[in-house]
């Protein structure tokens, strides 16, 4: 599987992740719905054997779940994966999500998530939001200037490897890069999320900051397997079902979107899945993109993204009349 270096650091990833969101679970605030964990196991081994060699996880995603099932998923190997995880976000007893950039909050934060995953050291530990829900920065405690200080002491304890951000604007980036060197940027970003291509990766390029994207297939809108039914059959613990491009009438806009890759696809002998991923992959910004599995079956059908190279007569093709409006 292609590799490329991740910005200047010395990692080289392949063009796709392992992505560990949905085997959190339901049950909070931002739950798949029910998820079982030897599912999860056998998922993101079948995608390890099949060559990728990275998980995205975060101490949010199930309150600390998704980070155990990583952890119990590389126990043991041979070879162990990059695992790149994040920081920020909080929860107490209740379950309830809040927002934490004090160093000392980083810090317990990072020494909860070794525990989980089992790990020495964190490969690529990520500022998972600068702030919260759209509130004002000061909402929060402490700063993205104070936590990404308390990164550069991670790191320098050997704690984690390299300090990565995820969903902050250009300005944001630019307070971070002021304290220390920024290894990555992870934004939200596919055909039916464009909103970082006209500012925010052009200047991550520019600061040769590499770029991991997550939602690269619309959070599962552009898989091929969606319908309204099913939508309409979510668990009510699926975040998707209040997303507004999961309801009309973007609905209807996004599954034509949909058949449109799957045209590509079938001339290619790609999913439309796969075709929704290798468009992301296409933006010179971007080093590679995080897709979600919960099943073994699930990463066999995504993995042949990494190495489909979409023509630029395809790359209109999917594009036209569509991106300009999502833009």
């Amino acid at each position: 599987m292609k590799t490329r270096q991740l910005g200047q650091s010395d990692l080289n990833i392949t063009r796709i992740g392992i992505g560990a969101w949905a085997i959190g679970g339901g049950k909070w605030e931002f739950g798949w719905g029910p998820q079982d964990d030897q599912q999860s196991i056998s998922a993101i081994r079948a995608g390890l054997d099949l060559g990728v060699n990275w998980i995205d996880t975060a101490a949010a995603y199930g309150l600390g779940h998704s980070e155990t099932i990583v952890g119990r998923a590389v126990q043991g190997l041979e070879s162990r994966p990059y695992i790149f995880t994040k920081c920020s976000l909080v929860w107490d007893d209740a379950g309830k999500i809040s927002h934490n950039l004090q160093a000392a909050s980083v810090r317990r934060e990072c020494e909860a998530s070794l525990k989980r995953l089992g790990i020495d050291a964190i490969d690529l530990y990520q500022i998972h939001w600068p702030a919260w829900k759209g509130a004002e920065e000061s909402a929060s405690p402490g700063s993205i200037e104070e936590a990404v200080g308390a990164l550069a002491k991670l790191k320098d304890q050997g704690k984690i490897r390299r300090i990565g951000v995820s969903n902050f604007n250009v300005q944001q980036m630019w307070r971070a890069q002021r304290i220390a060197p920024i290894t990555s940027l992870q934004p939200q970003y596919s055909l039916v999320a464009t909103d970082v291509a006209t500012e925010i990766l052009p200047y991550v390029l520019s600061q040769q900051i590499g770029v991991i994207v997550y939602s690269p297939m619309g959070s599962g809108l552009l898989t091929g397997a969606m319908t309204g039914e099913r939508i309409a059959a979510m668990p009510e613990d699926d975040w998707r079902k209040g997303n507004p491009n999961f309801q009309e009438p973007l609905l209807s806009r996004n599954l034509r979107l949909v058949e449109r890759l799957r045209s590509v696809g079938q001339r290619r002998g790609a999913s439309p899945g796969e075709v929704a991923i290798a468009w992301t992959l296409t933006n010179p910004a971007v080093t590679g993109a995080i897709v979600g599995v919960r099943s073994a079956q699930q990463a066999q059908g995504v993995v042949g993204a990494a190495n489909l190279d979409l023509t630029q007569d395809e790359i209109a093709e999917i594009e036209d009349r569509f991106v300009p409006e999502a833009a």
